[in-house]
């Protein structure tokens, strides 16, 4: 599964490291530890062995005599595993010299071939004594006298010993490497934590501007994220040129355009009744299609400026004060959940699908008005997954007469008109249908529970967080 959080793969991988390297460290150490225990052991024996030799001699009749004294009280308790042995060889007969530890019993001997001697004539050997011990055997045989009589020495150490001794610093060195890395883990997310906290201050100026309480994105950033915010702030500026130039466009061609629209106005009221309608009504037309692709023109430029946000309840309240004074026989009811609802969208453009909507609603309400404003949440069915994750619904209802399906089809369409007793060009929800789908979102037309017609607008919403 792929991480998406940087800090969490940071961690993962310090983890990993410091995991395996220290393991890998515990088992060298272990290791070299032990080797050199086994070889201090084995010089131990060896020179236990040399000192039982010098404590030995042979006598006139062939008996060998001695009393080793190797300053280990474990060479005189029984069973223990440390022993040493003396046994004559060649011809002559005497009986071996053992050590208390010893007693009666025997030491198991290993063959030449199992085990040859060394170039110093010695070998060493691991074999079982009688009391179940693991035992390390050095054995030498040396020549005690000028006519040639031998004897065999071999001295034993308990294996057992250097097992527990590998053992017990093994555990204590895991114990120590264990905390060592527990801590190390611990500095190294503190290190990591503090060395992305600038990436939180990153995200909180993206936060503030997505709320549109800053336009730059400021702070006090590192090298390594200074020149991403510097880009940052690029971007926006000329984001923020290209709306205004887009306006200011916008703004000279409506100027352009009004005057001749205006002329062909004045002049077909003083044409021929049939003409001068005619007229009138095509000049009509083009001046809600110029106005409606004006509008697509703007919006396009700054569709995708992240500055765009207007706060619903007080632009909602404007309408609704303008709508109470033109309607004054209508009841206009105004609801907004939560308070500080945001739209992300132009102030003049929730204005003009909201006042649309209104209008019409006012024009053929009985008695009331209801506009609600309202978080839509994240999913909303037909609206692009990935094109936001925050909406609001606004609807517009009245006690109007309504409108059945097919109705509601053709009311839909550029310039149709379902009563000719209203004023009106019959642009109205078009224009609303284009803005509203221009920002990603959508309009729909149900009866509402009054009876008459509600219209509910699915917008885009500010989202709390930017992460």
């Amino acid at each position: 599964m792929r991480i998406k959080s940087l800090t969490a793969r940071v961690l993962l991988l310090t983890t990993v490291w410091s995991t395996v390297a220290l393991v890998v460290i515990g088992l060298l150490i272990s290791t070299l530890y032990r080797r050199s225990a086994e070889r201090g052991f084995q010089d131990l024996l060896r020179a236990q062995l040399y000192n039982v030799i010098n404590s030995v001699t042979i006598g006139d009749q062939g008996a060998l005599s001695g009393s080793p004294q190797l300053g280990d009280l474990r060479f005189a308790q029984p069973k223990t595993g440390w022993y040493w042995v003396v046994e004559p060889l060649g011809t002559y007969t005497t009986a071996p010299l053992v050590s208390p530890s010893l007693g009666s019993a025997t030491i198991p001997v290993l063959s030449v071939v199992e085990a040859p001697f060394d170039k110093n004539y010695e070998r060493y050997y691991q074999v079982t004594d009688a009391s179940g011990n693991r035992v390390q055997v050095a054995e030498t045989e040396v020549v005690l006298d000028t006519d040639g009589r031998a004897a065999r020495f071999r001295v034993t150490g308990n294996v057992d010993v250097v097992e527990e001794d590998v053992r017990n610093f093994s555990h204590r060195l895991y114990l120590a490497l264990a905390g060592f890395g527990v801590g190390s883990l611990i500095v190294n997310a503190l290190a990591i934590l503090y060395g992305l906290k600038p990436l939180d201050k990153a995200r909180a100026a993206l936060e503030r501007i997505r709320a549109g309480e800053s336009e730059q994105l400021k702070g006090d950033f590192p090298r390594e994220i200074l020149p991403l915010a510097n880009e940052v702030n690029a971007l926006i500026d000329s984001n923020r040129r290209i709306v205004e130039r887009a306006r200011m466009q916008v703004g000279n061609l409506a100027h352009s355009l009004k005057t001749p629209i205006a002329v062909l106005l004045n002049e077909a009221r003083v044409l021929e009744k049939s003409h001068g309608e005619l007229v009138r009504n095509q000049a009509e037309a083009m001046q809600g299609q110029v106005q409606s692709y004006l509008n697509r023109a703007r919006i396009a430029a700054q569709r995708e400026s992240v500055l765009a946000r207007t706060d619903a309840e007080p632009a909602l309240e404007r309408l609704v004060r303008v709508m109470r004074r033109l309607n004054v026989e209508t009841e206009f009811e105004l609801i907004v959940q939560p308070p500080h609802l945001a739209v992300a969208m132009e102030q003049q453009d929730l204005e003009e699908t909201v006042g649309n909507l209104l209008e019409n609603a006012a024009r053929f309400a009985k008695s009331k008005v209801r506009l609600s404003a309202v978080e839509a949440g994240e999913d909303v069915k037909g609206v692009e997954a990935s094109a936001r994750k925050h909406w609001v619904e606004l609807a517009v209802e009245d006690d109007g007469p309504g409108l059945e399906p097919d109705q509601i089809r053709e009311a839909l369409k550029r310039g149709r008109r379902l009563d000719e007793s209203k004023p009106g060009t019959g642009l109205g929800l078009s224009i609303v249908t284009e803005i509203s789908n221009e920002y990603q979102g959508r309009l729909e037309l149900t009866r509402g529970e009054w009876g008459g017609l509600k219209a509910k607008l699915i917008l885009p919403g500010v989202t709390k967080d930017v992460a």
